[in-house]
This record gives C-alpha cells, sequence and structure tokens, in this order.
C-alpha cells in the first residue's frame, strides 16, 4: 500500500452510491456518484433511489450504508443550511 487514498472522502470502505452535500441555492440537489462516476442531481431521496434502480438495484434500501453513503447528511436532508 502506498499511503495515499483515494477519491473517498478518507473513508476506508466508500460504498458503491455516494451522495454528496445539499448544493445552495434556491432549488438545492445532491450530487450522486455510483461507483465514482457523476449519474446526476437528485432534487429527492426518490430520485436517489431511481438512479441506483438504473443501475441494477431493482429495490434499493437508501439507508443501507453498505450501498449508500451520504455526505453532509442523511436522506432528509437536501438544504445547505
Amino acid at each position: 500500500m502506498n499511503g495515499s487514498l483515494g477519491p473517498s472522502d478518507g473513508d476506508i470502505f466508500t460504498p458503491p452510491v455516494v451522495v454528496r452535500p445539499p448544493t445552495g441555492g434556491a432549488r438545492p440537489y445532491r450530487r450522486v456518484e455510483i461507483y465514482g462516476r457523476a449519474v446526476g442531481k437528485a432534487f429527492t431521496a426518490a430520485d436517489v433511489a431511481e438512479f441506483i434502480r438504473r443501475a441494477g438495484v431493482d429495490d434499493p434500501d437508501l439507508a443501507d450504508p453498505e450501498l449508500v453513503g451520504w455526505r453532509g447528511g442523511d436522506e432528509t436532508v437536501w438544504t445547505a443550511d
């Protein structure tokens, strides 16, 4: 191991889906990444679930930390306040 960290925000384990912190502004959103690739902007938890379904998971559990890593708040946080 070379001691460098990848784009996992310092986590040793990064789940396949990462939901970034909410943006500011009039219509905040959260960026969603699957396996490190940006897949879109989510305005609600339902949007996150849809991105995961499109990636092949039929019934995603958004509360499963082995599937989804929420950064800057859990699935109930959608503003930067």
